[in-house]
């Protein structure tokens, strides 16, 4: 089933990693390549490392261009996607719509408006193929809602690393959703392509800072859905990420009270029960602990657990590429799925070493 593909912001990070995982897709035709600022140069302006694309002339975003592929993906800032989509909506296009940003993830319009300061432009399915629902220990229904969906809000990247860390325990009961704390290490991707003074590499090179600390991050009402999701019902967590002098990856630790009266030999058998059958989940094995580098480029995350029986805590640890796995990656992902192709198709498991 070949289908045609549109990329809006094709000069950012998200964009050129869908565009490389794009390229590698047997069923894949890209289209237009559209942006902003960038718009009227060639993508190997921005993204040099594409060579199969880099004579591309990059187009200005709007509708007009945008219409009449099989799917669109919106690799926007925050607060752009949703009127792109309620225009190509309003026109009957009949593309599957992909936002890599974050206007439609959220149910809860209060929390988008608290977090992001701007009207809540709708709630689309959730793009976590694995992502646990209420009552059930296993994704068969998100992946269902993904089959039949048009419309696929893509996750945020710390929010997939630490709901794959956490949403095992809590959906068994073994730990106190109310008690979590996380903390993370962040790729400067993350943060995009914005000249800013502390994102440079004379600010950034021997140093790790702190940003969004103190309950602040946009991410944290996003978590708490999906721990939500997995069945706590109700989420408190202390949420700290920290960049760190490397492009790419998160490495999340997120701990979280055992629950009273839970068996501490139950704990890893209840992520082994989650993630058996998971494709791109992999629990290491025990004392193997998750790094950044064997997940660069792959569209896999790598978790452990462990129990610090001192504390009465688990502790969890995952690592994932936060432009693949984290973005482009899971987008692809929930794309098959709705696509009806084989989940799998066309990304990488394997990563980038040394």
């Amino acid at each position: 089933m070949t289908f045609s593909v549109a990329v809006a912001g094709a000069s950012g990070y998200a964009g050129g990693e869908m565009l490389r995982l794009l390229l590698a897709h047997p069923e894949a035709r890209i289209g237009a390549l559209t942006a902003h600022s960038s718009a009227g140069s060639r993508l190997g302006e921005h993204q040099p490392h594409l060579r199969a694309l880099a004579e591309r002339v990059i187009e200005p975003t709007g509708v007009e261009t945008l219409a009449g592929h099989d799917v669109v993906v919106l690799a926007l800032p925050h607060g752009a996607s949703g009127a792109i989509a309620a225009e190509l909506e309003a026109r009957g296009d009949g593309a599957i719509v992909v936002d890599l940003g974050a206007d439609h993830r959220l149910v809860d319009a209060d929390a988008w408006t608290a977090f992001y300061g701007s009207p809540h432009a709708g709630t689309w399915p959730y793009g976590m193929p694995e992502l646990l629902t209420p009552g059930e220990r296993t994704a068969a229904a998100q992946r269902a809602a993904l089959a039949a969906t048009r419309r696929i809000a893509v996750p945020g990247c710390n929010v997939t690393a630490v709901t794959l860390g956490l949403q095992p325990g809590v959906a068994a009961g073994l730990v106190e959703p109310t008690d979590l704390v996380a903390v993370l290490a962040n790729g400067y991707s993350g943060a995009g392509k914005s000249l800013k003074p502390h994102l440079l590499a004379s600010e950034g090179l021997g140093s790790a800072q702190p940003y969004a600390v103190g309950g602040t991050h946009r991410h944290i009402p996003e978590i708490a859905q999906n721990l939500r999701s997995a069945g706590a019902a109700d989420v408190t967590i202390s949420f700290t990420p920290t960049l760190v002098p490397m492009a790419r990856g998160i490495l999340a630790t997120a701990t979280a009270r055992l629950a009273a009266g839970a068996d501490p030999a139950a704990v890893r058998a209840a992520w082994e029960h989650t993630y058996a059958d998971e494709p791109f989940v992999h629990l290491l094995p025990e004392g193997q602990w998750p790094t950044t580098a064997s997940t660069l480029g792959a569209n896999t995350a790598l978790v452990q657990v462990a129990v610090d029986a001192a504390a009465g805590r688990v502790v969890t640890v995952t690592a994932i590429d936060n432009l693949v796995k984290g973005t482009a990656g899971g987008a692809l992902q929930s794309l098959n799925l709705a696509l009806g192709l084989p989940e799998t198709l066309g990304l990488p498991v394997d990563g980038v070493a040394p």
